[in-house]
């Protein structure tokens, strides 16, 4: 397995016990999710993970082929989290797609809000892996496509004149609030500026729908 330059601060050192199967490989994801998206894929070596988990080295190993593997496995399960998220908004309006668009963004921009709050992983990695054919880049592609279609879905039960023109739109906000609360910091303007025009393009967009019950 390749490594890659550690992170600058290691983290404290933990008794490290080789541990085999599933609660091995469930302590290295939780253990390269905390340290890649704090400090980025490539600034953090596979010696740090392993420091961090707690683990014996032989069990990344058994567990994981190379540091991409690692990163790809560590993607998927954001990608999960990601989507449990997202569904969990949209659940608190059963029945009203609209006021579930409305709810994933107040939701986001509270998220993004939040102290430590350290932007997409995809983007994050995105960033760092400049090779659209990595396979990590695959990840981040597939997670993003499956957001636009989501969105586009309950946008055409919201009645959007045009779905996938108001799935595009809000997913262009989401990425602007992923970049603002890193470059304006958490609770900027711009953050909340941008579930207020997230509002304005959902109800412009589904003004035929909403108007509907009344004609």
């Amino acid at each position: 397995m390749t490594d890659e330059s550690p992170i600058a601060a290691a983290p404290a050192r933990r008794p490290r016990a080789q541990t085999a199967g599933a609660r091995a490989r469930e302590r290295l994801l939780h253990a390269a999710g905390e340290l890649f998206y704090r400090h980025g894929v490539r600034a953090v070596g596979v010696d740090a993970v392993v420091e961090h988990a707690g683990v014996n080295k032989m069990s990344l190993y058994r567990q994981f082929s190379s540091k991409d593997d690692l990163v790809v496995a560590y993607l998927k399960r954001e990608d999960a989290r990601f989507f449990e998220r997202l569904e969990s908004s949209l659940a608190k309006h059963p029945g009203d797609p609209a006021a579930q668009l409305r709810q994933y963004f107040e939701d986001l921009t509270r998220r993004a809000s939040a102290g430590g709050y350290r932007g997409c992983p995809f983007v994050n990695v995105a960033t760092e892996f400049p090779d659209a054919s990595h396979p990590a880049r695959a990840c981040v592609a597939d997670n993003k496509a499956k957001l636009v279609a989501r969105l586009a879905d309950v946008a055409a039960q919201a009645g959007a004149a045009d779905p996938a023109a108001l799935a595009n739109a809000l997913a262009l906000l989401i990425e602007g609030i992923y970049a603002a609360s890193q470059t304006y910091g958490p609770g900027c303007g711009p953050i909340g500026a941008a579930r207020d025009v997230a509002r304005q393009l959902i109800g412009a967009a589904c003004t035929r729908a909403a108007a509907a019950p009344g004609q």
